[in-house]
């Protein structure tokens, strides 16, 4: 399963999601989707932003199971601590 959350991003952008994915919520995106798929469409996204935010979950063989990636300006940061991806809240919005 992949989850994709944007904030701040265009229509267009979220019309494009919604091709492959299903719209959970405002601005969130759920789906099963092929690796090669998902990183086409994270590339997507983070040529899209300009002052936006997004967030990609996905599967990974790992301790937790999943893994996560931000691009742009988002509230938490996520940090790898030997293997753990812990969220910590940035001071800047």
């Amino acid at each position: 399963m992949v989850v994709f959350i944007l904030h701040r991003v265009s229509p267009s952008l979220r019309g494009e999601l919604t091709r492959w994915l299903i719209q959970a919520d405002t601005n969130v995106f759920v789906g099963t989707l092929s690796a090669r798929v998902r990183d086409r469409l994270w590339q997507r996204v983070q040529r899209s932003l300009k002052d936006g935010a997004a967030l990609l979950i996905y599967p990974a063989p790992n301790e937790q199971g999943f893994t996560i990636l931000t691009s742009g300006r988002t509230r938490k940061i996520i940090e790898d601590f030997e293997g753990l991806l812990l969220a910590k809240t940035s001071l800047a919005r």
